[in-house]
């Protein structure tokens, strides 16, 4: 596991959900807890290992990226376009950026809230 938890800040649960909601059991986040200032989405069989979402009326989103790791080029397609459909904003299909390495493949995005996220394969 590459993480103990990620706590990301949101101005409006209800205006994020639906976005994590699609992208997170997807990528192996099969339980949620919740209720209205607060989603945590849990690997299988973990209750410490989480991807949270809180609100928190003063949340602005800044230039911070939270970088999904994708196993293939096809997982990045198929989880960009999960995205996509679930409400992705600022949406940047998949393709290769050469600028950070010749097999960089990824897509970016943001959330309602403007959180930027991104999904990359790097092989």
């Amino acid at each position: 596991m590459l993480h103990d938890h990620i706590d990301l800040r949101v101005s409006h649960i209800e205006k994020t959900r639906a976005l994590y909601d699609a992208l997170l059991p997807a990528l192996g986040y099969t339980r949620i807890n919740a209720d209205e200032t607060h989603v945590y989405y849990h690997l299988p069989g973990e209750d410490v290992d989480f991807f949270g979402i809180n609100a928190d009326d003063n949340h602005r989103p800044n230039g911070t990226r939270i970088a999904f790791a994708a196993s293939s080029r096809e997982q990045v397609d198929e989880l960009a376009a999960l995205a996509k459909a679930a409400g992705a904003r600022s949406y940047e299909p998949p393709h290769l950026c050469l600028e950070y390495t010749e097999k960089y493949y990824a897509a970016f995005f943001e959330d309602a809230d403007g959180n930027k996220l991104e999904i990359c394969c790097r092989n």
